[in-house]
């Protein structure tokens, strides 16, 4: 990231990092599996066979509550939506519009969408009643604020049992509404600032974000759109679980003008097309590219144009990183995580909180949100690293004739490159991989890339090819392309030889018609 910085700092008037989009899940852990609904049950002395009548109470008391809440703010009833497919969020803003509401409850919105649910059904194998989960539909209440904290927002109520939340809150909202608090000035449009007063100090309240007591925060919240659940359960069950089902983390680079965006997007967008490969992906996500993991990785890059602009997105199984222009001068790269599993906490267990501390999986409650955080923000400094050489206003002539001139190494006269010959053209294809960023490589790292039959190092053939392996490091070091990582057998590239590299291959895909169209 460093490196795009320093190329294009008299560009950039400002860089923000946060959360942008969070959709946050409430779960009532016990009445999530069927074992423990029946458990509620037994407590509450629930026969089977009453238990649809005893959720449609249940139901009837939300349903209530709702319609007051609606009528709290002059909607004689909710708003029904006939399709689940219509969009709530424009709904919301036009009765917002209509109706001149800049701060509390906006509507209340009521669909009927799929969820998972409960109902009871004949076993036909052993001819008695059971309890079943399945995936089914039922209303659910959409409750929309322009909450005085974090600004535009949404709490979605599934009205049958067991009444899963979904909640969803705006970062760059919630930083709105904070820097008109600290009487910061800026300018908004959409969820993007195109500019801001003290680009410092609203970078420190979207970290302070981070240091948020979600439990406490959201259950205050629910509390707004969810009254009932006390006066359902009382004190049987214990307040809802939260976990993050989508969470978007942004970095916001402001470019100065749009001229100079839009003079440099193009070349972003092409160099993320051609150049970047599946290992770059799983590179940017945070996985290390190797052969074992390809079969549990599904990797697309999609680009797309909209009338917003283009936007380069590249995926991993469900989660995402992309890059797009956004409201005319603001360049955002943004890390989307839909599944926490791919991802490492170094953390205790659930079961033995004060046990040792492991790498074990990313959980998706609340508790790993920091970390989280860092993963999407590490993910998109490796994305704007990796585009830091995309513009280079040296001729490539200029900068690889160098390379095409022999060298001299420890006073011996070593052969001059030449980056279009196949040889070294897979010479350094290989050494440019991304998984060698990290540890560096060795010579046994590219034999494997070097040969089509790689032999054993202790064969014959092997000790050839690892003799030329030699040279050839020998040569590029010669060629200051790599240096060597101390006290290890192991080298990197220097940072002139991933500009040249890179320039080069980049070169090497281009179209002859572009090459063409560029020398006219």
């Amino acid at each position: 990231m460093k490196s795009f910085f320093a190329r294009h700092a008299s560009k950039i008037k400002g860089v923000l990092h946060g959360f942008d989009r969070i959709r946050f899940r409430g779960t009532l852990r016990w009445l999530a599996n069927t074992k423990g609904m029946m458990s509620w049950l037994w407590n509450r002395q629930v026969l089977l066979k009453d238990f649809k009548p005893h959720a449609i109470a249940l139901t009837d008391q939300i349903d209530e509550e709702s319609r007051r809440i609606a009528q709290s703010i002059g909607q004689a009833k909710e708003i029904y939506l006939e399709s689940s497919k219509t969009s709530k969020e424009d709904v919301a803003k036009d009765q917002a519009a209509k109706r001149g509401i800049r701060e509390g409850l906006v509507c209340v919105l009521k669909c009927v969408e799929p969820a998972r649910t409960f109902k009871v059904e004949k076993n036909p194998h052993t001819k008695h009643i059971e309890l079943r989960s399945h995936p089914g539909r039922c209303s659910h209440y959409y409750f929309y604020y322009a909450h005085p904290e974090f600004g535009w927002m949404h709490v979605r109520l599934q009205s049958w049992l067991p009444f899963t939340i979904h909640m969803v809150i705006n970062g760059r909202d919630w930083l709105g509404r904070q820097l008109m608090s600290a009487g910061v000035p800026f300018e908004k449009r959409d969820n993007c600032f195109v500019d801001i007063g003290d680009v410092s100090k609203a970078q420190s309240l979207l970290t302070a974000q981070l240091r948020t007591n979600w439990e406490t925060t959201l259950e205050d919240l629910r509390r707004l759109a969810h009254p009932t659940h006390e006066r359902i359960f009382g004190t049987d069950l214990p307040n809802y679980y939260w976990s993050a089902d989508e969470t978007e983390w942004a970095t916001d680079v402001m470019f100065r003008s749009r001229a100079e965006l839009d003079a440099l997007y193009p070349q972003l967008v092409h160099h993320g097309v051609t150049t970047f490969s599946c290992e770059d992906v799983l590179h940017f996500l945070g996985r290390r590219p190797h052969v074992q993991m390809f079969s549990a990785a599904d990797v697309h890059t999609d680009l797309k144009t909209r009338p917003e602009g283009t936007r380069l997105k590249h995926t991993l199984n469900h989660n995402s990183i992309k890059m797009y222009d956004k409201q005319e001068s603001v360049l955002r790269i943004e890390t989307t995580v839909n599944d926490a599993r791919d991802m490492k906490a170094y953390r205790t267990s659930e079961a033995d909180p004060e046990g040792p501390k492991q790498w074990r999986r990313l959980r998706k409650g609340v508790a790993d949100l920091p970390r989280r955080a860092e993963i999407s923000q590490a993910s998109n400094e490796r994305y704007l690293e990796a585009l830091g050489n995309v513009e280079q206003t040296e001729p490539l002539k200029k900068m690889v004739a160098p390379l095409v001139r022999p060298a001299e190494w420890n006073g011996r006269r070593v052969r001059a490159l030449n980056p279009l010959a196949k040889e070294d053209s897979r010479l350094l294809l290989a050494i440019n991989r991304p998984e060698f960023d990290i540890n560096g490589f060795r010579n046994q790292d590219l034999r494997t890339l070097m040969f089509d039959q790689p032999a054993s190092p202790t064969t014959i053939e092997g000790k050839r090819q690892s003799t030329k392996v030699t040279r050839l490091l020998r040569l590029l070091r010669a060629h200051k392309l790599i240096t060597k990582i101390p006290k290890t057998h192991r080298y990197k590239l220097t940072k002139p030889g991933s500009r040249q590299i890179i320039a080069i291959l980049t070169a090497q895909n281009a179209s002859t018609k572009t090459l063409t169209e560029l020398a006219v």
